[in-house]
């Protein structure tokens, strides 16, 4: 796809298009009859040309779809595959005696803007074209933007000659053609230009050396001044932060979440067109459910804008795109090779051509619930601007596969359930989950967007927004999940989390004082427990088994010999290791509780062995941080071998068909035409003795 863009169009049909009384797929109005629809198309003169091409009941439906949820009906059309939108531009443009440019084989000469200007022209859906001397203006209309060109040359018939149209596929692909080098440069270093003190980028250590090599000789001369004092202090102020970190896990057990904010009353017709982006690289066995999914959400599709950015090397999943007929227009776009090949890199190039007001990322195998977007809706409406993302909960739906994806559920359950809306109530900085995190497309582009450079790129976006004076919410909705359920794939998964924390954690205290002037001393210190705590709790734990093994068994401590010492680290040792484990324990049974997911509690039994396998992540990540600090390492999906809501749906299923069947057998209902397998499958057996 040398283009590095393909526009996947919709190939489904709304009923009410043919049908103009059936209700809309979405759900959420039913169309007025033909009769009373409001003129139909003539009051749409974006498609009263149209007239005499199409049946009048497919126009007035159409029509009448647009009064319903404010858009043009060319959109209503076109987001139905009744007809493409080059199609559909190129017969605009002959009714209106204006050209269609193809831009094929246009010189990148003719275009008078800067590559930066390039860029953002794909996502405005207007660019300025220089040929014989004369500025014309080669617009791929969005919005009700043709309802406007039309009555502009209407009373102008002389711009007609200056305004070419072209589709958003052909200007895209001209963008990529012309400007695959500035958009990856952009998406792998803006920040670290705009912003160089809060991104990853190399040199790593910049602004940390100062403070940290005062820091590692004050250490070195305690120790050689004072050894067994030093060292104890050590273990005593790593017990202190420990437990600090497992108190603030536990407060947000006790904080109740707060009421849904009052229906605002956002009408279908002020629904904002919202972006969705996925970044999938060897993900060709999840495309078919994520855009089922993405298809699945309460939500007008004319205000759905989805971009699904893929690797240029990735053929199988780009293919496995092409193959799938979608019921939403679909923007394919190719990430050009350079810099870190990671997911904040590839959401850095969907980003631009990102046309909605808010924008939220879904991962591959996420399953959001329909109504998601509307519940971030809500949220944002009911609070100030400064709201910047609201996160949806996560849940793991493959929890039978194994017990680390039993493990996986409860952790989830506790940090998305408890956690998060805990801190999150404190009005302390949110550190973000991978997925469904909902922005402000604006304010996501001023705060830089996603750092290419750190592996873990949500929670350092949870933190940047803290820092640049936004807050993060919580909303009540879950986006289901697939876990790892093998160890080698859930081991490189959280070597990655970890180096990602660790990545966060040194960019943000390259400067602690202006990190606490940003964050405010409460969020400083959230900040240490929630980022750099839960790295090091990972750290020391197998150093305090250690130790608490060591000295039980030599009726010495490991690391300070001697003295009244022994009995006191010993305690201290059993005593945090105990509270750490009945804390992680008690959060997820509470998680689990609130999910109704109590009979999975027994897992938390294992929560030492828990604890081991996190510590080797830890430690594994550490040493990646040294010598491997921007590998990504991918998690395959698409091998989950069960899910609940897999269950759930089919038992709702076969209730269903015994229903219809048990009606048909009475007569109440007229006789099934066709019999799906499943329904023979559910109905009683007539014994066959008595048959």
């Amino acid at each position: 796809m040398a283009s590095g863009v393909r526009m996947r169009s919709a190939v489904g049909r709304l009923p009410a298009l043919s049908v103009p009384t059936a209700p809309s797929l979405d759900s959420a109005f039913e169309f007025q009859s033909a009769a009373a629809a409001p003129s139909a198309a003539r009051l749409c003169p974006e498609i009263d040309f149209l007239r005499g091409q199409f049946p009048d009941g497919v126009l007035a439906g159409a029509a009448q779809r647009a009064f319903a949820i404010g858009v043009s009906a060319d959109r209503v059309l076109i987001a139905a595959g009744t007809i493409g939108e080059e199609a559909y531009l190129r017969t605009l443009a002959g009714s209106l005696g204006v050209a269609f440019d193809a831009l094929d084989g246009v010189p990148r000469a003719q275009c008078p803007i800067d590559d930066n200007r390039l860029i953002e022209a794909a996502a405005a859906g207007m660019l300025p074209l220089r040929v014989g001397g004369e500025l014309y203006l080669v617009v791929a209309p969005r919005g009700v933007a043709v309802r406007k060109i039309i009555a502009l040359i209407g009373g102008r018939p002389e711009l007609a000659r200056r305004i070419r149209f072209t589709s958003s596929e052909r200007l895209t692909a001209f963008v990529f053609r012309h400007g695959s080098r500035a958009l990856a440069e952009r998406a792998t270093n803006e920040l670290a230009m705009r912003r160089p003190d809060l991104s990853a980028a190399p040199p790593r250590w910049r602004g940390n050396t100062v403070w940290l090599a005062a820091a590692a000789c004050a250490a070195l001369a305690a120790l050689a001044l004072a050894p067994l004092q030093a060292e104890f202090a050590a273990q005593i102020a790593l017990s202190g932060l420990f437990l600090a970190w497992l108190g603030l896990r536990l407060a947000g057990a006790f904080i109740v979440w707060p009421a849904p904010a009052p229906e605002t009353g956002l009408r279908n017709d002020e629904l904002p067109v919202y972006t969705i982006i996925s970044a999938l690289y060897r993900e060709a066995a999840s495309v078919d459910g994520l855009l089922a999914a993405i298809e699945a959400l309460d939500y007008p599709r004319e205000n759905l804008d989805v971009k699904i950015a893929v690797e240029a090397d990735d053929v199988d999943t780009q293919a496995a795109i092409a193959a799938r007929e979608s019921r939403l227009p679909i923007e394919v776009i190719t990430v050009p090779a350079g810099g870190p090949r990671t997911k904040p890199k590839a959401l850095n190039v969907a980003l631009p051509f990102a046309r909605g007001s808010f924008t939220v990322v879904y991962d591959a195998e996420d399953r959001p619930e329909p109504g998601q977007l509307r519940s971030a809706l809500q949220a944002f409406s009911a609070a100030g601007d400064d709201l910047g993302c609201v996160q949806a909960c996560l849940c793991i739906d493959n929890t039978a596969d194994s017990w680390l994806a039993r493990f996986f559920t409860a952790e989830y359950a506790g940090q998305f359930d408890v956690f998060l809306p805990g801190i999150a109530a404190f009005g302390l900085p949110l550190p973000l989950g991978g997925s469904s995190n909902h922005f402000r497309t604006a304010t996501l582009r001023q705060i830089g967007a996603w750092d290419p450079y750190n592996v873990t790129e949500d929670a350092d976006l949870g933190m940047r927004l803290a820092r640049l004076g936004y807050r993060t919410g919580v909303i009540d909705s879950t986006t289901y999940e697939k876990a790892p359920a093998r160890f080698t794939p859930w081991l490189r998964q959280r070597t990655r989390w970890f180096k990602g924390w660790l990545q966060t954690w040194i960019v943000h205290m390259r400067s602690p004082r202006r990190l606490a002037r940003d964050l405010g001393l409460r969020g400083f210190l959230a900040f240490q427990l929630v980022v750099g705590g839960n790295v090091l709790a990972a750290l020391v734990h197998p150093l305090f088994l250690a130790s608490l093994i060591y000295g039980l068994l030599a009726d010495e401590p490991m690391w300070a010999g001697g003295g009244g010492a022994v009995a006191t680290l010993a305690g201290l040792y059993g005593m945090t290791l105990t509270i750490g484990y009945a804390t992680s324990a008690f959060l997820g049974w509470f998680g689990l509780a609130r999910r109704g997911l109590s009979s999975t509690a027994w897992v938390l039994l294992l929560t030492p062995v828990h604890w081991l396998i996190l510590s080797l992540a830890a430690w594994r990540a550490l040493g990646q941080l040294i010598v491997a600090p921007y590998r990504w390492e991918k998690t395959e999906h698409g091998l989950a071998r069960s899910s609940r809501r897999a269950q759930r749906l089919t038992l709702a299923l076969l209730q269903l068909e015994r229903l219809l069947w048990g009606l048909k057998e009475k007569g109440e209902i007229p006789a099934l035409s066709t019999e799906p397998t499943y329904i023979s499958a559910a109905r009683p057996r007539t014994p066959r003795a008595a048959a």
